[in-house]
This record gives C-alpha cells, sequence and structure tokens, in this order.
C-alpha cells in the first residue's frame, strides 16, 4: 500500500509543498521570475474594477444624447471626445469593458467546463473518441467568424447569445488538449492501479484524470478569453454581435468607422483599451504556462 502511494504521488499528484513563508512571500516570488505575468494580471484586475465602478468613474449615462457636443473632440468635458450623437466616449468606454470583458472571461469559463467533461469522456473511452473527435473537427473545419456570425443569426442579437455562440466556437480547442491529456494520463501506473482496486471510471475521471486537466485548461482558457474579447469587437464591428444600443467595445468602434476622417478619437480609444485588454490576457496567459508546465518549471 505505501508503495502504491508513493507511486501515485509520483506519477500522477504532485506532493504538499511545504509553506516556509507564507503566500504573500510565493507571490512576490512569483511576481519577480514572471514580471510580464504579474504584469498582464494587475492590468486585467484594474480594467475589471474600473469596468465594474463605472457609474461612479463616468459622468453619466452612456446612453444619454447630446447635439450639441457632437464630435468634439477630447477636453476637459469628455476626456475621450464624443461620437457622432454626442454620446462621451470616454463613458462608453468604461461601460464597454464591462460586457468585452464579461463576454471573454465568460465564454473561457464555459469552454473550460465543457472541455474538460467532453475531452475527458472521449479520451477516457476509445469508442466514443472517434464519433465526438470528428464532432469536433467538423466545427474546427469552418472558420471561427463565419460561425460566430451564423450562429448569431440564428440566435438573434444579444449578450448572452453572443456567450453562447463563441463558447460553441471556442469549446472544440479546449477538447483536444484536454483529449489529448487524458490519452497519456490513462496510461499511467496510478490509474491502473485505481482500476486494480475497483474503482469504476466515473470515480476514476472525477478523481485522477479532471483535477490533473486544471494547468493545461487554465492556460487555455487564458487565450480563449483574449480570443473570445477580440472575436466579439468583430462581431460588433460587423453588426452581428451584441445590439447597438449595448455599449462594448467593438459598438463604439463600429459606430466611429463613419467619422474617422473627422473624429478619429472615437475608434482610437476603445481601440486602444481593447488592445490593452488582450495584450494582458496573453501576458498573464504566457506566464501561468510558464509557471503550470512542470518542465520549465524546474528551469525557473
Amino acid at each position: 500500500m505505501a508503495r502504491g502511494t508513493s507511486d501515485s504521488i509520483r506519477m500522477g499528484e504532485s506532493p504538499a509543498v511545504p509553506r516556509s513563508g507564507g503566500w504573500q512571500k510565493t507571490v512576490m516570488r512569483l511576481a519577480r521570475r514572471q514580471p510580464s505575468m504579474a504584469a498582464g494580471i494587475v492590468i486585467i484586475v484594474v480594467l475589471a474594477v474600473i469596468s465594474i465602478a463605472a457609474p461612479l468613474l463616468s459622468s453619466g449615462d452612456p446612453t444619454n444624447i447630446s447635439m450639441s457636443s457632437r464630435l468634439t473632440g477630447p477636453s476637459a468635458q469628455h476626456w475621450f471626445g464624443a461620437d457622432g450623437f454626442g454620446r462621451d466616449v470616454y463613458t462608453r468606454s468604461l461601460y464597454g469593458g464591462r460586457i468585452s470583458l464579461l463576454v471573454g472571461f465568460s465564454v473561457a469559463l464555459i469552454a473550460m467546463v465543457a472541455g474538460a467533461m467532453i475531452g475527458a469522456v472521449s479520451g477516457y473511452f476509445r469508442k466514443l473518441d472517434a464519433v465526438v473527435m470528428r464532432v469536433m473537427d467538423g466545427i474546427m473545419a469552418i472558420p471561427t467568424i463565419l460561425l460566430a456570425i451564423a450562429l448569431m443569426a440564428m440566435l438573434g442579437a444579444s449578450v448572452q447569445n453572443v456567450i453562447i455562440s463563441l463558447a460553441i466556437v471556442d469549446t472544440p480547442r479546449t477538447v483536444r488538449v484536454a483529449r489529448a491529456s487524458v490519452l497519456s494520463l490513462r496510461e499511467q501506473p496510478f490509474i491502473d492501479a485505481a482500476r486494480v482496486i475497483g474503482a469504476n471510471p466515473v470515480r476514476i475521471l472525477a478523481r485522477h484524470i479532471v483535477p490533473n486537466l486544471l494547468a493545461p485548461l487554465v492556460v487555455m482558457g487564458t487565450f480563449i478569453a483574449a480570443a473570445a474579447v477580440l472575436t466579439e469587437a468583430y462581431l460588433s464591428f460587423l453588426g452581428a454581435g451584441t445590439p447597438p444600443t449595448v455599449p462594448s467595445w467593438g459598438n463604439i468602434m463600429a459606430e466611429g468607422r463613419g467619422f474617422i476622417s473627422k473624429a478619429m478619437w472615437i475608434i482610437f480609444f476603445p481601440g486602444l483599451v481593447l488592445a490593452i485588454a488582450v495584450t494582458a490576457i496573453n501576458l498573464a496567459g504566457d506566464g501561468l504556462r510558464d509557471v503550470l508546465d512542470p518542465k520549465l518549471a524546474r528551469r525557473m
């Protein structure tokens, strides 16, 4: 029994690491080793807090129309200028962060959970593997933006439908990542030991396989979040995303494209915030990959 326990720890589960300095020192050590990851996480948190606190940090309702301020440039009254309807671009950019970040992280969470479940079942049961993966390959064969537009045309324009559409589009990628990990895990000695003692497949998947998928899926989830934020902006820019009445970074830029020669700030500032958010998420994902990958972690 002792030998089996040591084998399971060595092959499938990480032994408990003594806490020598508390979580604060661990965080500081990771920040020093991965400054780009730390910067990305800080930027994401700041953007999220600013978006949540938009009513406190903005000048009012993002839908307020003031034709007297139409196409006004950046000033003390309108920090990011005003759009074609006199609406404050700064206020709309703050509220737009709520929608764009909500879509990005909701899609990533749904894709991670669905990908873990489908990928674990597909990778563990050989008979289901061929059928499930052909379905996933079929979905991935369709260009992402075209499939998202088709799904939005079927479901209708709303934030909820954007999340559902993008989750369907991005889930096959997490399924492939999860399946690849399961194909390796199911051949490990600790899985064989669990089968020998009579553990049923559901228990093996829940206790031994799915927990080991956490690291690769978390990393994959960060890149899906960044891609979902961009795709939502594409859809809104093309008029197939969130309704025009709902401010998002893509909608703001879409409404400003007709005035780009006269009021480029309508597109510039939301586009700048969008670029910062996507870059920060990618930086956090790169750092998490290095931290959670055992081979890379040993070299650090």
